[in-house]
């Protein structure tokens, strides 16, 4: 009988996650048209100018708002690692149009469901470009810190706005 109730609480939870996810995903913007090549540069540069200003060695990738790759950057000497990273986090930023940092704060709360969500990188890095209100692309970048791959993401960011 026991197994029985596992099984059970098992598929409840699968629904409530389900459901959850849900409610969260209607809350996000909607997407807008999608970003050109020529403010995905602009993005870059800026990002660029604040890991290096540091002396952070990173990748930066930036897709459209359906996660296709826009543009990529590598400064000299990042660590490999970095290049896919850093194109996940700015997938995850654009295709669920909000911030990589809800996904590894959700399961740092114990909401490991989330780590079933296809796609989705649990990893602070990555951050949803808004034009108008509206999710256009996403930016990742990989290869110091979480928080300072978030820094250098925002950098970017600030640049378009």
């Amino acid at each position: 009988m026991s197994l029985m109730k596992s099984i059970v609480q098992a598929l409840c939870f699968v629904v409530f996650a389900v459901l959850a996810a849900q409610v969260s995903a209607q809350q996000a913007p909607s997407y807008g048209t999608a970003l050109d090549l020529a403010t995905a540069k602009k993005i870059a540069a800026g990002a660029v100018a604040e890991a290096q200003k540091n002396g952070w060695k990173v990748a930066i990738a930036i897709v459209d708002n359906h996660g296709m790759l826009v543009y990529y950057e590598r400064l000299d000497d990042t660590q490999t690692g970095s290049n896919a990273i850093a194109l996940d986090k700015a997938k995850t930023a654009a295709m669920f149009r909000r911030p990589s940092r809800v996904f590894e704060e959700g399961i740092a709360k114990g909401r490991v469901a989330l780590l079933g969500l296809q796609g989705a990188t649990p990893i602070t890095g990555g951050l949803p470009i808004m034009v108008g209100g509206r999710t256009v692309g996403g930016i990742g970048v990989s290869g110091v810190t979480s928080d300072q791959d978030e820094q250098v993401a925002a950098a970017g960011l600030a640049g378009i706005k």
